[in-house]
C-alpha cells in the first residue's frame, strides 16, 4: 500500500520517521520531499482569468458612493453645481477606499505573514505492508500530519507478501 502525508517541516516530522522506521517500514520505502516556499510576491492585481479573492475595488466603491453623495449636496452650494462635485468627491473617495485597501494588504497583512512564519510543508510517501497501514496512519496522525491519504495495494507488491 502506499501511503501519502503533509507535514510542517518540524520535528513532528522527525518524530514521525523514527516512529514508522521502529515499526518495521524500511528507510527505503520512505519518500520525503521537501516543497519549495514562494519567493516572488503575490500579484496584487488580478486578471480576467486569474484571481485571487482579494479586492481593492470594494471600499473604493463604498467610499465612493458615500463621498458623492456628500460632494452633491455641498455642490448645491459651492459655484460648479453638485454633479461636478459629486463626481470630484466620488473619485477622492475611490482612490481613498483603494489607497486604504494597498495599505492594509501591503502593510498589515504582510506583517501578520512574517510573525506567523509559514513554514514549508513535506510530502512523506511511503510504502508498506497492508498489516501496518492502519499503524501507520495512527502515527502520522498522532504526530501531527496535515493530511493523509492513502492508495489501495497493488497486485504484484513484494511488501504485502
Amino acid at each position: 500500500m502506499q501511503i501519502f502525508s503533509t507535514f510542517e517541516h518540524s520535528t513532528y516530522l522527525e518524530l514521525a520517521l523514527t516512529a514508522l522506521e521502529k515499526i518495521g517500514v524500511k528507510k527505503e520505502h520512505i519518500l520525503a520531499v521537501p516543497l519549495n516556499n514562494r519567493v516572488e510576491e503575490r500579484r496584487l492585481f488580478d486578471t480576467l482569468h486569474r484571481a485571487d479573492g482579494v479586492s481593492l475595488f470594494d471600499k473604493g466603491a463604498a467610499l465612493a458612493t458615500a463621498f458623492s453623495v456628500v460632494g452633491a449636496s455641498v455642490g448645491f452650494l459651492l459655484e460648479l453645481g453638485p454633479i461636478i462635485w459629486g463626481l470630484i468627491f466620488a473619485g477622492i473617495g475611490f482612490l481613498l477606499g483603494i489607497s486604504i485597501d494597498m495599505f492594509i494588504y501591503k502593510v498589515v497583512h504582510k506583517r501578520n505573514r512574517k510573525v506567523r512564519g509559514k513554514k514549508t510543508e513535506v510530502i512523506v510517501v511511503l510504502e508498506c505492508p497492508a498489516n501496518l497501514v492502519d499503524k501507520v496512519e495512527e502515527i502520522l496522525w498522532d504526530n501531527l500530519a496535515l493530511g493523509v491519504a492513502r492508495i489501495g495495494a497493488t497486485t504484484n507488491n513484494p511488501l504485502d507478501k
